[in-house]
């Protein structure tokens, strides 16, 4: 259900409110789906986002300043739409991270552009992806994993997962037999949460 019509006051980088003004009949629900409607999103404009939510350049600014601020409300609500509810207390974290891994799969390949988009390096802020990380990074600590390793093991999830996605946008010929999804998550899966490694002594 897409939230009320009434924005919150925008915020920059220093967390001060946007413009004063009448609020535009627009929710950052629809601003998302309008964006990722977009033939290209990688090639979507600030100008043709307003022009297909049908409102004033300057009604879209009231939500996002930025392409950079745009793609961070795409990240965050893609990452509502697939997170499953939260880990209760106690509940094994495998089963759940498998959810979340195959909610990320469906969605992120049903953009064409976006996997690929989030795997370069980009900017984006702490709120992107931040509810997804606490939860993992939780499961791990959960687990077993000191806070150093629970962050060690989110990182190497999310990587590994969005690289996944993106090669599955533009595959690489490395043989015969298709990738699959479900054996690469397997695998990772069983390597989490991280572990320190014994180095050798080196005489």
């Amino acid at each position: 259900m897409a939230e009320s019509a009434t924005p919150s006051p925008r915020r920059g980088r220093a967390g001060s409110a946007g413009r004063p003004g009448r609020p535009a009949q627009i929710s950052r629900e629809q601003i998302v789906d309008a964006a990722l409607a977009a033939p290209n999103l990688d090639a979507l404009t600030m100008r043709e986002l307003a022009a297909r939510l049908e409102v004033s350049h300057g009604a879209l600014y009231r939500w996002v300043s930025s392409r950079d601020q745009l793609f961070d409300l795409i990240n965050e609500v893609m990452i509502e739409r697939v997170l499953p509810p939260a880990r209760a207390a106690g509940q094994p974290w495998r089963p759940w991270l498998t959810e979340v891994a195959r909610g990320m799969h469906e969605a992120f390949l049903a953009v064409p552009g976006y996997a690929t988009r989030i795997s370069r390096p980009h900017r984006h802020t702490p709120n992107a992806f931040g509810r997804l990380r606490q939860e993992v990074t939780a499961a791990f600590a959960d687990d077993g994993a000191t806070g150093e390793l629970a962050e060690q093991s989110w990182y190497i999830f999310i990587t590994c997962l969005v690289s996944w996605l993106a090669v599955q946008e533009n595959p690489l010929d490395l043989g015969e037999s298709s990738p699959r999804f479900e054996l690469f998550l397997d695998v990772l899966l069983r390597g989490l949460p991280a572990r320190d490694i014994q180095q050798p002594d080196i005489d």
